[in-house]
Order: structure tokens, then sequence, then C-alpha cells
């Protein structure tokens, strides 16, 4: 990143650009212009900003910005590519401890969704009780009387019978 920080800094120099009039026409500041320059990309907090001020940069001076952004991606790359997997590893754990030790409090704490047996205990047994009430009914409609054979006889003397005397 230095080699392209040095190759913007030594055209700007050399199309009489001063780094305020760059920084003014760019709508930079000039302390991003001399990162930029020195080839310090840690000083900027997003990689794709940085890739969008140095495309806006190189065509400011009168470079080809694709080129120069691809050398850019190139730097990113090899960059990128040296990290070892141990070092990403630790670097998660410490974001993890980080987050851990962010302060809680019931109103910023996501809740989560506990789910109820509740509803799946319920409903079957309210639908079975239905279905006993459902039966009853029905089969209470649908039973015809039960009439006494010996009792309706006995019913029916002691009518003529009163009738009789």
């Amino acid at each position: 990143m230095k080699e392209l920080g040095e190759y913007l800094k030594h055209t700007r120099i050399s199309n009489g650009v001063s780094m305020e009039e760059a920084a003014e026409d760019l709508e930079l500041s000039t302390s991003q212009l001399e990162n930029i320059e020195s080839g310090n990309v840690r000083a900027f907090k997003d990689v794709y900003g940085l890739k969008q001020y140095i495309h806006q940069y190189a065509k400011y001076l009168g470079l080809d910005p694709e080129k120069i952004v691809d050398e850019f991606n190139g730097f990113l790359f090899e960059h990128t590519s040296k990290i070892s997997l141990d070092d990403i590893k630790e670097a998660q754990k410490k974001l993890e401890e980080k987050e851990e030790k962010k302060i809680k409090s019931p109103y910023t704490m996501e809740h989560k969704k506990k789910m109820s047996i509740w509803p799946f205990v319920l409903i079957p047994v309210i639908i079975f009780i239905l279905f006993i009430i459902i039966y009853l009914i029905v089969s209470t409609i649908n039973k015809a009387p039960v009439v006494d054979t010996e009792l309706m006889t006995e019913v029916r003397k002691e009518y003529v019978n009163e009738f009789t005397y």
C-alpha cells in the first residue's frame, strides 16, 4: 500500500496540486489524504470507503481509477491472506468477551420467546371433551324410549278398571 500511496503522492506533486487543494476538491480532510499517501490503511474504519476514496483520488489525478483500485485490491488480498486462522479465532473470542461485558438491562435485552406447552395440551383435551358431549347428545336423541310391557299392562288394567265402575 505504501508504494501505491507514494505513486499517488508523486502524481499529485507532478501535477502541481497541493495537499490542501486536493483535499478541498475531493471534500476530504488533509489527514485522510495524508493517510492514503502514506499507506496507512488502519486509519480508516471502512475498507470499502477507503477504496472509494482511492478511486476518487486516482480519477482526480487523471489516472486510470480501475487500475489503481485493482492494485489496492491486490494489496488487500495479500494482507488478508496472511492472517492465520488462530488470529481470526482470537479476534472472534475477544469480540465475544467484549459483548459479554456489555451492560444489560431489561429494556435493552433481547427476550427469547419461550414455546408454551399449554396450547398443545389444552386443545386436544377440549376437543376430546367436545366429542364426548356430542356423542352423549346424539346417543340420547337416537335412543328409543324403553317401555316395560308389564308396566304397560298394569297401567292399562287400572285405566280400564277406573272406567268400568
